[in-house]
């Protein structure tokens, strides 16, 4: 075990009819609202709604900006930045799932201080103030409504960050499980699959405490037990909850207790794949996790035999890994790049983005002639 700094200053309002209280909630850090969120859906399906009625009922002043693409991108951080400092926001209110949070989250620095949001991600500039912000959840996947990391791409320099700072935590978020009941199929496969990635990022971080791994299993095991269930009948509230509850667990910190950091390698291919092809999220990590566990399987079979034992009942690492290539197969989110339409002849810009970046985890190191076996896992 490893010595830990544990901190989680979310306020986490979780249950049916939460967002009840959401204005009175917002209107305790100003009065001046920038309301972020995506493209159409959530128009469509009364959650923006239901968010401005709370908020007029407070008497906020609301302005807008929409549009956050799924894989969100700097442009539109920058563009709603410059928005929030024209008209002197106050607080920051995300409606949507992680790409929307993420941008707010960049945007509370970037509003603040007056600094470009892009600044951040490459840790050129230390901010000392962020806006708050208070999310309203719409899709169960990223955690990012419970810590303080955001991603953001930029397609001019070729790269998609992480970054972590506790200045981005947010102040509140609003977790109603019928908000994702709209969620359509590929994406609520999508967001199991992340949720999955995201506690094993941490079950291969460096530390191995053994009551954190049992939760981290724990949190796995529940989503691939009510995931398939949730994707036959989407509209069932109590499976949205669960699933709901398993994302927000499974990034919160939680599965970091006794650890020095998760590994976050698997991440970092899948966000080069999403940057060069517009991958979802979990699509990209779908791909790159039996990649990655076949490259690792001479290097830790102890520690994925322990994954598999304890999910699986299996004793071996290729069962372990076949047995998370069924899963991923059979909730339908893919497990190969020539499932997404790419020839081999990509393999090469692959590689070169990989190299380029620098693609690693953090307790796991990845060379270049890893991210050459790796490509040639992937396509499969």
């Amino acid at each position: 075990m490893e010595n830990f700094i544990a901190y989680n200053p979310v306020k986490l309002h979780f249950g049916a009819n939460v967002i009840d209280t959401l204005g009175k909630t917002v209107k305790n850090y100003g009065n001046r609202v920038l309301l972020v969120y995506g493209k159409g859906s959530v128009k469509k399906y009364g959650y923006y709604d239901q968010v401005v009625s709370q908020l007029k009922k407070s008497g906020l002043e609301i302005f807008e900006y929409s549009g956050i693409k799924s894989n969100p991108i700097i442009e539109d951080v920058e563009e709603a930045s410059e928005l929030g400092r024209k008209n002197k926001i106050d607080v920051i209110v995300a409606l949507g799932g992680g790409s929307v949070i993420d941008s707010s989250k960049i945007m509370a620095l970037s509003i603040a201080t007056g600094e470009q949001p892009w600044d951040f991600m490459t840790r050129e500039v230390t901010p000392q103030k962020a806006l708050p912000i208070i999310t309203v959840l719409t899709l169960a996947a990223t955690g990012t409504e419970m810590n303080a990391a955001a991603v953001v791409q930029n397609h001019t320099t070729g790269q998609k960050i992480g970054y972590v700072n506790e200045l981005i935590f947010p102040k509140h978020s609003f977790l109603d499980p019928v908000f994702t009941v709209s969620v359509p199929r590929n994406y609520t496969t999508y967001g199991i699959v992340d949720l999955i990635a995201h506690a094993m990022e941490a079950f291969f971080g460096k530390g191995e405490p053994s009551i954190t791994d049992q939760i981290t299993i724990d949190i796995i095991k529940d989503a691939m037990k009510w995931g398939p269930l949730l994707l036959d009948d989407l509209t069932n509230i109590d499976l949205r909850t669960n699933i709901m509850l398993d994302a927000t667990l499974a990034l919160n910190g939680l599965t970091n207790y006794g650890k020095k950091s998760g590994d976050w390698g698997v991440h970092c291919l899948g966000h080069e794949l999403s940057l060069l092809f517009d991958t979802p999220h979990g699509a990209s990590l779908s791909i790159a996790y039996p990649a990655w566990l076949k490259l690792q399987k001479e290097r830790i079979p102890e520690r994925i035999i322990k994954l598999g034992n304890g999910l699986f009942n299996v004793n071996n690492v290729d069962d372990t890994i076949e047995e998370f290539v069924s899963f991923f197969r059979k909730v339908g989110s893919p497990v190969s790049l020539n499932e997404i339409d790419l020839g081999v002849g990509r393999k090469t810009e692959i590689i070169f983005q990989f190299n380029k970046n620098n693609v690693s985890g953090m307790n796991h190191d990845l060379s270049n002639l890893d991210h050459e076996k790796l490509v040639e896992f992937m396509f499969c």
